[in-house]
């Protein structure tokens, strides 16, 4: 039997699950007053969070990005794109949601494998 390993879990929700060889995070939201600062915030908690799971950046196989304004696509990609690991870049989805909070821009869903 696999054993589920949860990360940072709370009455709702955990912020990552490994299970086997996969990490699965939670959507990460970030602070700041633009997409710009939120998405470099949300990127640097993928980060920690990938590191707590004993896994990084390069490992990453999917992520799904979701924006409260597809008019936000480039300025979230300026950012996406001097953090992605340019060796190992994942598959993407990208889409616009109404997210959780009216002051959410953007959140960042990721699936990695463990290193």
């Amino acid at each position: 039997m696999t054993t589920i390993t949860r990360i940072e879990s709370g009455p709702r929700m955990s912020q990552a699950v490994v299970h086997g060889d996969l990490v699965y995070l939670a959507g990460q939201v970030g602070e700041g007053d633009d997409v710009v600062a939120q998405t470099r915030h949300a990127l640097s908690e993928v980060d920690r969070l990938l590191a707590a799971a004993g896994s990084n950046k390069s490992r990453i196989l999917s992520t799904t990005i979701w924006l409260a304004d597809m008019a936000d696509f480039a300025a979230m990609n300026s950012v996406w794109d001097t953090w992605v690991d340019k060796a190992n870049p994942p598959a993407r989805a990208t889409g616009e949601a109404k997210l959780a909070a009216p002051k959410y821009k953007v959140e960042i869903i990721v699936v990695a494998a463990k290193a």
